[in-house]
């Protein structure tokens, strides 16, 4: 097995820009806004999107055909990370979640039809959109089998059923994909289906958009119910029955991507303290020549690059076409928490000033500690993890 941590030459091209654009475009913007855009100010988007395409940095994960840079996971790892540097950097490229992962899902899934109907408008950036799955308890949320939304047939289609919470971007969408149960019950693995919803059927309706610790996202994140939401037998994104199949299909990379983004903001942070480190003196020297402050700023390091490593290499297995759900699971776990140790230890390096406005760190503070929990809470993973390794284990005893 060969891996290889060579980046292409068109890969560096567009994390330079990348980069150079966010600093000169985006951080500005970030700035006057405070990373605050759970209210979704349409103009901004707009604006920074299509800077973006004058930069030659928009969609850079989408496939040429549908207007994108066509970069594979490896290629996505390096753009992403410059991306996140800044809160509204992935907005700008249109590589936010959850826009990005339904990208993906609809390039993979859906049929020719739906794909001009909704992903071209999406990649193109004319559009937002949401992913309707997690339920409030005891619904579906780290357990997805416990799905209790339900799709039954009417003449011509489906009737949807259901109450969703924390449903992110919700507010000011074009459709959801929604996942509905279309035959078992709330526990049994299989039974689901994806359907695509638009935001205007009267069937759906916001119920209210949700206060959070985190602002950063756009459209942030809302309770959605679904009464009497009757859409057509065309509105089935791949087969029915198979949605827990195809949650699989975005969730993988999702989760990759999820790090790639977080990653820019442990960099961000981590250039935040190292900087505060050489400028601010105490005790006779500058912070950087005392030890414990060394340590703090040394283990960021250690914590970045690891976490650079183990996301490569979950993607490079994705690229490749394997299942990679060991590889995802831990770099998702491993990521999320070394991303909150890093701002963590940025906020400790800059005492009184980390935690104050006047630097970013306390808004980036807010944003990372989700991760943890989005994709999937760490515990999961770890369970997971845990699973598979005794599997391995077992198996290969038994091959002895």
């Amino acid at each position: 097995m060969s891996i290889s941590f060579e980046i292409d030459e068109k890969v560096t091209g567009i994390a330079r820009r990348t980069t150079e654009f966010v600093r000169d475009v985006v951080l500005p913007a970030e700035e006057s806004c405070g990373g605050n855009v759970h209210d979704g100010p349409e103009p901004l988007r707009r604006r920074l999107q299509e800077a973006a395409r004058s930069a030659g940095v928009f969609a850079p994960h989408v496939s040429a055909e549908w207007g994108g840079l066509g970069l594979d996971l490896r290629g996505q790892a390096v753009v992403f990370e410059a991306a996140g540097y800044s809160l509204l950097g992935p907005l700008a490229l249109n590589c936010a979640a959850p826009d990005e992962g339904n990208m993906h899902l609809l390039e993979v899934v859906a049929t020719e039809e739906q794909k001009e109907r909704y992903l071209r408008p999406l990649a193109a950036g004319e559009v937002r959109s949401c992913f309707a799955m997690t339920e409030p308890a005891p619904g579906a949320g780290s357990d997805p089998r416990a799905l209790t939304t339900t799709a039954t047939r009417v003449d011509g289609g489906w009737r949807i059923d259901g109450r969703k919470w924390f449903i992110s971007g919700a507010d000011g969408a074009a459709f959801a994909i929604c996942m509905a149960r279309t035959s078992g019950g709330p526990g049994d693995a299989g039974g689901a289906t994806m359907f695509l919803v638009d935001a205007d059927n009267p069937g759906m309706k916001i119920v209210r958009n949700i206060d959070t610790l985190d602002q950063g996202l756009f459209g942030g994140h809302s309770e959605v119910a679904f009464e009497g939401c009757v859409v057509g037998d065309d509105a089935v994104l791949g087969a029915v029955d198979e949605g827990f199949t195809y949650a699989q299909v975005r969730l993988g990379p999702a989760r990759m991507t999820h790090c790639m983004r977080w990653l820019g903001v442990a960099r961000r942070a981590q250039d935040i303290a190292l900087e505060r480190a050489a400028a601010r003196s105490a005790f006779g020297k500058p912070l950087a020549e005392l030890g414990m402050v060394q340590q703090l700023l040394a283990d960021s390091e250690i914590d970045i690059e690891t976490s650079r490593a183990v996301l490569w290499r979950a993607c490079w297995e994705l690229d490749q076409g394997r299942s990679a759900a060991q590889h995802t699971s831990i770099a998702k776990t491993y990521v999320s928490e070394a991303v909150n140790r890093v701002v963590d230890r940025a906020v400790q390096v800059c005492g009184a000033l980390g935690i104050s406005k006047d630097a970013p760190l306390s808004r980036l503070y807010r944003e990372v500690r989700p991760f943890r929990i989005y994709d999937g809470p760490s515990e999961t993973h770890r369970w997971a993890i845990a699973k598979r390794a005794v599997r391995a284990a077992r198996d290969r005893r038994a091959s002895l």
